[in-house]
């Protein structure tokens, strides 16, 4: 997750007045009184096409790894793909925030732009990942799905602490913390996959096995590693300090 809302406190921000006409232009752009083609590209900063780039990432991701599934599980071709493409995904997350405050031009539908990309590339994407080296019993499908609704409330509850004011601000008004593990920190599965990958550890040679195979309770033990993860990205009690 990037630092683009900065989780600074709304009117209590310290942004210069320069940034105020930034945003009603933004605001009047996506306003549906706004005529003229292409408004909505037009309201986009840069820093919210970078986050596009991120999102963009998430989705090459998310279709390489169906590619291979529908190809020969011996080319794993697609799969170091799927696994290549969210590393760049968390660069893009990194620099929209950067670029952000460069150009001090920030909004909040850039925040919501940032929310969105990262769901599909440090949610979704490595939950498709998981699915395609091998973890496909109905039980590993619903505790995937299980892992990326945890980020996806764990977003939705950013969006909204990020300008409450409930968390303690720096002398520059940012979050002080996470509430629970940030959304990257999905990379951390991601390398173990790739290791796994790497070592031929995919489909039926995945580490722990299966259990209750043939039964309705089969699952890969495994996947309890994407449930923790979840888990702790939905922690309230979890501080991580900001770098």
């Amino acid at each position: 997750m990037s630092k683009r809302s900065g989780g600074s406190n709304g009117a209590a921000s310290k942004a210069s007045v320069a940034e105020e006409p930034s945003y009603d232009k933004q605001k009047d752009l996506l306003s549906s009184t706004t005529k003229g083609h292409f408004s909505l590209l037009k309201a986009l900063h840069m820093a919210d096409y970078i986050t596009e780039l991120n999102g963009f990432c998430g989705i090459m991701s998310v279709f390489s790894s169906l590619r291979y599934c529908l190809g020969d599980p011996a080319d794993k071709t697609n799969l170091y793909l799927a696994l290549i493409f969210l590393p760049f995904g968390l660069f893009f997350d990194f620099m929209d925030g950067r670029v952000a405050r460069w150009r001090k031009k920030s909004s909040m539908m850039g925040q919501e732009l940032d929310s969105l990309a990262d769901l599909i590339s440090f949610g979704l994407a490595p939950a498709c990942v998981a699915f395609s080296i091998g973890l496909r019993t109905t039980l590993d499908h619903v505790l995937l799905a299980v892992f990326v609704l945890c980020g996806l409330t764990r977003l939705a509850r950013f969006n909204v602490t990020a300008t409450s004011g409930n968390i303690p601000k720096d002398a520059s008004g940012k979050a002080s913390y996470f509430e629970g593990t940030p959304i990257p920190t999905t990379l951390g599965l991601d390398a173990l996959m790739a290791w796994w990958v790497s070592q031929g550890w995919v489909q039926d040679n995945i580490p722990g096995g299966v259990w209750f195979a043939g039964s309705a309770l089969e699952v890969h033990p495994v996947v309890a590693l994407f449930v923790v993860h979840g888990c702790l990205m939905c922690s309230k009690t979890l501080h991580v300090p900001k770098p």
